[in-house]
């Protein structure tokens, strides 16, 4: 009886490591695969991902294992694909997640594409999110370990998506992956786990908007929410909704960032309570599940290992919208939107990117 056969995506990092080191003992066919997604030497050497010392020490840990590897270039797909929604995201004066869009057009699409050209039963990645399947169909839950969780980040995932994925490293505390990594010798046991974004140089974003973006490095008037400016920004894309640090003015009292409007190339700061909203609207929705007919009750998380939040989910013509129970602070359009059951909050139903925010009502 043949083995069946897994391309495992190999960051250079701990989780895939032992991810594939996982699939092996479990009498897999695997094949180590990273992902080449820059054009010459990497931008940022210092973020741990995807970058030339990562794909060697993906090699090492493949040759540990015994395992061939190979490093694809997807360099093309992925400038054209995150990079230029990165750039298009602040130049429109959103809040982009370029890990989100990598898994959505990268790993869980073009490299789930190229898998099974190459005859895999399964894609497998050193994410923290567990997968159980119930009467044919897949449930797809948060990590056991609750730090390092990343289920929030695959709510794209569609149930044909699923049956083709593997999350081995998901059932386990990061501290069992590296011990499960040393005892195997493989060098990226104690590896720092990457952070920055994998294009941006020493993850400066303001600086790479100034090189890369500059129809969002242009300035603009910073007014408070009365409307009267307070003074000069430095370009929309340097600001996020939530931001305090870095404006520019002092009024006495603390200030943040409550809205950037690309239409008239304006950011709008007020104090902590004018951050609050009381829901959003959502684009691009997906579900892990089927999507729901009507209403439902959910928990809303719309950070990476943020609080989830309990809401309704409502479907329009237009698409969806959520209505938190109660006002939430700091929620910026073009981050994502995780749906999680209100029953069961560990499962994640689906998400989207936020489009807009509705402001609490003045009093």
């Amino acid at each position: 009886m043949s083995r069946k056969r897994a391309v495992v995506a190999m960051s250079g990092g701990v989780d895939s490591s032992v991810a594939a080191a996982l699939l092996v003992e479990q009498g897999y066919d695997v094949t180590g695969i990273m992902l080449k997604l820059w054009r010459g030497e990497a931008e940022n050497n210092q973020s741990g991902c995807c970058n030339l010392g990562a794909a060697e020490d993906a090699r090492r840990v493949a040759d540990v294992l015994g395992i061939p590897f190979y490093v694809l270039n997807f360099a093309d797909r992925f400038e054209e694909t995150v990079v230029r929604n990165f750039a298009d995201d602040y130049t429109a004066g959103r809040t982009p997640n370029p890990c989100v869009r990598c898994n959505q057009w990268i790993k869980f699409d073009a490299l789930l594409e190229r898998a099974e050209t190459l005859g895999a039963d399964v894609l497998a990645t050193g994410h923290y999110a567990r997968l159980r399947e119930q009467d044919g169909r897949f449930r797809l839950l948060r990590g056991v370990d609750r730090n390092k969780d990343q289920s929030y980040v695959l709510w794209m995932l569609s149930q044909v998506q699923l049956a083709r994925c593997l999350f081995p490293v998901g059932d386990m505390e990061k501290t069992e992956t590296r011990a499960i990594a040393a005892d195997l010798g493989l060098r990226t046991a104690a590896k720092p786990d990457s952070q920055e974004i994998c294009f941006v140089r020493a993850g400066d974003v303001r600086a790479y908007v100034d090189e890369r973006i500059p129809q969002a490095a242009v300035p603009g008037p910073l007014r408070d929410t009365s409307g009267k400016v307070l003074g000069e920004h430095q370009g929309i894309g340097k600001y996020t909704v939530g931001q305090r640090k870095g404006l520019g003015v002092a009024v006495g009292t603390p200030l943040f960032v409550t809205k950037v409007d690309s239409s008239d190339n304006s950011v709008t700061v007020g104090a902590a309570d004018e951050l609050n909203v009381t829901g959003f609207s959502v684009d691009e929705v997906g579900f892990t599940t089927a999507p729901p007919e009507h209403t439902i009750e959910i928990n809303v998380q719309y950070r990476a290992h943020g609080e989830a939040f309990p809401a309704e989910l409502t479907r329009h013509d237009g698409g969806y919208s959520v209505q938190l129970d109660e006002p939430a602070p700091a929620i910026a359009p073009g981050q994502s939107a995780g749906f999680y059951s209100r029953d069961n909050p560990d499962e994640l139903l689906g998400g989207g990117i936020i489009a807009s925010t509705l402001p609490v009502p003045a009093a």
